[in-house]
């Protein structure tokens, strides 16, 4: 199997937990993300989105989003237009 330059992505934020009835799935799923992104060596950084989600982001310092929340903020394209208002790929 090939090796992946994980390198060309940057800093990878996994956005997961939030405020939604969802968030313990949420939880356990970026948990697994962050994991596998770990694995392959990529840079990568946990991030539980609370109530201030653009000073969070802004913090991060990311280059590329990868959303594993659940419900809500996550599914329903508000976090996806800030992204792209914010100019973070997903």
């Amino acid at each position: 199997m090939n090796k992946i330059d994980v390198s060309v992505l940057g800093r990878i934020g996994v956005l997961f937990g939030g405020v939604s009835a969802e968030r313990e799935v949420s939880l356990d799923s970026g948990q697994a993300v962050l994991s596998a992104l770990d694995n392959i060596g990529a840079d990568a950084v946990g991030i539980d989105l609370q109530e201030n989600v653009v000073e969070q982001l802004m913090a991060a310092n990311i280059d590329f989003a990868f959303i594993a929340l659940h419900g809500g903020i996550g599914e329903d394209g508000r976090l996806q237009a800030l992204l792209e208002i914010m100019g973070i790929p997903y």
